[in-house]
């Protein structure tokens, strides 16, 4: 699964799932034991991560959701993805 972003110890990852179980564009986020998902409009779906994690993840989301939006279709178009600027 590629890794789109990393920063203050969270990963983020995205992959197609075309037919998968979350049946909307979605961004999974790992941040030590914790994993969970996010739509690409910031909503939780699955998992669980930290209030403090979460709200970066989510702000992080805000900014680049047009990247993200882009880089989903790519994926699902089978294209190369690109990375994402970390919050700093």
């Amino acid at each position: 699964m590629p890794v789109l972003s990393m920063f203050y110890g969270i990963i983020i990852r995205m992959q197609s799932e075309r037919g998968g179980k979350h049946h909307i564009p979605h961004i999974h986020v790992i941040c030590g034991e914790d994993e969970c998902v996010f739509s690409l409009d910031g909503e939780q779906i699955e998992g669980s991560i930290s209030s403090n994690k979460k709200k970066l993840v989510e702000a992080w989301i805000e900014i680049h959701k047009d990247e993200l939006k882009a880089n989903w279709r790519l994926l699902e178009e089978g294209e190369q993805f690109f990375r994402i600027e970390p919050l700093k």
